[in-house]
């Protein structure tokens, strides 16, 4: 006699299973996905232009001035805030 039996999907040694199938889709799709993100993201990295060395430069300077000098600002204020309040009597 001839054994009979009704495929089983989660029983090993069968040939692929539908989730099997659906496990490898899905993992297909998920990594098409990722490389057409980095496909873009070459493509954009290439319409970067970028600024020449010295306006780096000089972009950098000015805002390393810009911290120093509110940076003494903050400092006199706070001198002369001390200042005017020791003539404040202490209780």
């Amino acid at each position: 006699m001839v054994e009979r039996r009704s495929p089983k999907p989660d029983v090993e040694g069968s040939s692929p299973s539908g989730r099997d199938l659906i496990k490898r889709k899905k993992m297909n799709e998920f990594v098409n996905t990722i490389m057409t993100y980095f496909k873009g993201v070459r493509a954009e990295w290439g319409k970067i232009t970028w600024p020449e060395r010295q306006q780096v430069f000089a972009e950098t300077l000015f805002v390393v001035v810009i911290v120093v000098v509110f940076t003494v600002a903050v400092y006199f204020m706070d001198v002369i805030f001390k200042w005017a309040l020791g003539f404040i009597p202490h209780r």
